[in-house]
Parts: C-alpha cells; structure tokens; sequence
C-alpha cells in the first residue's frame, strides 16, 4: 500500500488538467441544450480517447523514457509535428482556462467589468507561476491532490441537492431530438467542441510522461506498470464520473428552461448564468458550494496547464539539442523560460484580443478536436514500435478501441471541415 500510495500522483495530475472548461463548460452545456441523451457521447469521447492518455503513461512504465523520446524515435520531423501542435495550443489554451478561473472568482461579486476580469486572469497565471517556479513539480502534485478531493467532494454535493430540489420531469428522447435537430451543422459543430477536450486534448497525453519523471525523483520510487496503470485508472475514472456529474448539473438545472447561451457571451455573463441557473433551482444557500466547485475545477486546469505546456516545450527543446535519447531532462532553466512565456503571451492575448469567452473556447476546442487524429497515430505508433516488447504491448481490445478511435477522430474532421466550407 506504501509503495502504492507513493505511485499516485500523474494519474491525478491530468485529472486535474483534464477537468476544467470540458466539464464546467462543454458537459453543462450539453445537459442543457441537449438533456441526457448527451451523456452518451460524454461516455464515448472518454471511452475512445482512453487508449491514447493509457498509452501515455504506460510507455514511459514500460521504456523508461517519455513519450516525447518515443516521437523521436519515429523521426525528429514527428517531434517537431508535436510540438508545432503544443505551439498552436498552449497559449490559446492557458488564455481560456485561466479567463474562466478568473469568471468563477468574478460571479460571487458584484459590478464587475471586462477589463477587471482581464486582469484578474493575469493576476492568477503569475500567482501559479510563482508556485511552479519556486514549488516544482512537488508542490503542484500536493495542490492538485487536495484540489481534486474538494472538486469531487463539492461536485457532488452540487447534484444532490439538484437531484432533490428539481421538480421538472425529464424529457423524453423523441422531445430531445426534435427540439434541438441532432443532425444539423451546428449539433455537428457542438459535438467537435464537445469530443476537442472531452475528456482532455490528446496532446496532453504526454504530459503524465513528463510528470512521473519529476514523480520517481520527488519520491524515490519507480513505480511498477501495475502501480502505473491503477493510478492511471483511478485518475481517468475521476474525470468520467465528473463529466457525467456536469452534464447531470447542465440537466437539472438548465434544460427546458428556456435559457439560450449567446455564442458571443462574456466570461462574467457565463458564469453569472451558470450560478443564478443552480441557485434559482437548488436555492440561494447553495451558491457557495456551486462556486467553489466552479472555481476548484478551473483553478485545477489552469494550473496543470501552466506547468504542462511548458514542461513539454522545455523537454521536445532538450531533445533537439540532444543526439541521444534522453530519459530525464535537466530542464529547470527551459522550463522556467516557457513559463514565463505562457504569462506573458496569454495575457497579450486576454488584453487585446478576447471579447467572447465562448468564442475563444469555441476556437481552441475545434482546434483540438483537428489535431487529435495527429497525436493519436503518434501514439499509436510509439506504443507499438520495436522497443516495447510485445508482452507489454497493450491488450488487443485496448489497440482496436485507439484504431476506432483514430478513424473515428479522422472521418467526423474529415465531414466538418468539407461541410464548413461548403456552407461558407
């Protein structure tokens, strides 16, 4: 149990990163314009992206290297693809999830306005990047482990009292389906956001690689690929369940109230939504707990995003400068660098360039939804090459689901990309 405990740590980190803007925004979302027909497709997207995060961690249990040293092996043209990818996202990224962090501190005030809201955002990316410039990897495993213990414990604190408070009746199927035209563009579209960061876009993946290096040398301990695998499992099942709690929460609070969510909405105006929603259903008393749930998820999310990003930059960089392929990486200085850049780019961004929170979410999740067919045959292809033996290959249930799952990733890009420019 000892060594099992020492074990768990990257499992609940891309937990953490994963349950952010995917849950709060996508999954409510999806309960409330669409009801519990959704939570089908929320199942689906964890269900097909499982294979790809799996391989993530269990390539580095296996090899001893990270994912990133398994690119390079393919070529360093593939490393450089990853990365151009990690370029196009982080910033974008981290300016969304951290303008949504700064949304949920905003909704329990009052008058608050957009150029507040901006700077607020870049007050809380300083404050985490002082904590992982100073605090390293052993302070942000400490925070995101008490993190996801309050988000679980208050998320579901949220659904009972809805669960008991509602007096609506749920719609049937046939109700869902003709009132909100599943087929039509522009379901498509909310599905491509929906399945971009549902669970969590494949690029990150590579992060729990990352992560259970600083992780042996914070604990002293080389974790087995069983201990691997239960704190993987233990980490993604946290994430599926909460997904399926936010679609509950966007369900009872939300659907067949006749509220609409302006593509063009504010981050106060979404979040003020999201609150008098829940407390107009549940009770004013309950606005608390739905806040700090609101804001424990997307402080959890920009937090792992802040040191993610720019971990992953510093190692591809250590790995371009480095004919050998490396297992661990003396990154501190790099690493450190990219953190400031994920400051200082990210609050350009916020400051002249954002109006629509949705908007920007919009954009960055149709983005993932895109590249995910790139990182996924990446991972693919390291997990089944030649240096990992075929006894520790994955199991053939687990390879045909990541197949599916590319294919499937493929196709629906393929369909939204020629419907988009047919229609504009």
């Amino acid at each position: 149990m000892t060594s099992l405990t020492k074990a768990l740590g990257p499992g609940i980190l891309i937990a953490c990163a994963a349950i952010g803007a995917s849950h709060l925004v996508w999954s409510t979302m999806a309960g409330a314009s669409y009801g519990w027909s959704f939570i089908i497709l929320i199942l689906l997207a964890n269900f097909l992206k499982f294979p790809f995060f799996y391989y993530g961690q269990n390539y580095t249990s296996i090899t001893g290297e990270s994912l990133l040293s398994g690119y390079k092996r393919l070529g360093e043209k593939y490393l450089y693809l990853y990365t151009c990818v990690n370029l196009l996202t982080g910033s974008i990224t981290i300016s969304a999830v951290g303008m949504l962090t700064a949304a949920m501190i905003a909704s329990s005030l009052d008058n608050v306005e957009m150029i507040n809201l901006t700077y607020t955002s870049i007050f809380i990316f300083i404050i985490l990047g002082a904590i992982l410039v100073f605090g390293k990897y052993s302070i942000l495993e400490k925070i995101s482990k008490i993190i996801i213990i309050i988000l679980t414990l208050f998320t579901i604190i949220a659904v009972i009292f809805l669960i008991f408070s509602s007096q609506k009746e749920p719609s049937s199927a046939k109700e869902i389906y003709n009132s909100k035209e599943l087929f039509s563009f522009a379901t498509l579209a909310f599905i491509i956001k929906l399945f971009g960061w549902m669970p969590a876009p494949l690029d990150l993946s590579v992060w729990p690689s990352l992560w259970m290096h600083s992780h042996k040398e914070k604990n002293l301990h080389n974790p087995s690929k069983k201990e691997v695998t239960i704190d993987f499992t233990i980490g993604y099942l946290i994430t599926t369940i909460l997904a399926c709690l936010f679609l509950a929460l966007g369900v009872l609070a939300l659907f067949n109230t006749g509220t609409t969510i302006n593509s063009n909405i504010t981050g106060i105006e979404f979040s003020n939504l999201l609150i008098s929603m829940y407390t107009n259903s549940i009770g004013i008393f309950a606005k608390p707990i739905i806040i700090i749930a609101a804001f424990f998820t997307m402080l959890s999310t920009t937090l792992t995003c802040l040191d993610g990003y720019p971990r992953s930059l510093a190692a591809s960089i250590t790995l371009f400068k480095n004919s050998k392929l490396i297992t661990s990486y003396k990154i501190d200085t790099l690493y450190k660098f990219f953190v400031l850049m994920h400051i200082l780019i990210p609050s350009i961004i916020l400051i002249f360039f954002v109006e629509s929170l949705l908007s920007l979410l919009s954009f960055i999740a149709i983005i993932a939804f895109l590249t995910s067919p790139i990182i996924g045959w990446l991972n693919i292809k390291v997990m089944t090459g030649p240096n990992v033996p075929k006894k520790d290959q994955p199991a053939k249930w687990i390879k045909t689901t990541s197949y599916f799952g590319l294919f499937f990733f493929i196709i629906i890009s393929l369909a939204f990309i020629v419907i988009y420019f047919s229609t504009n």
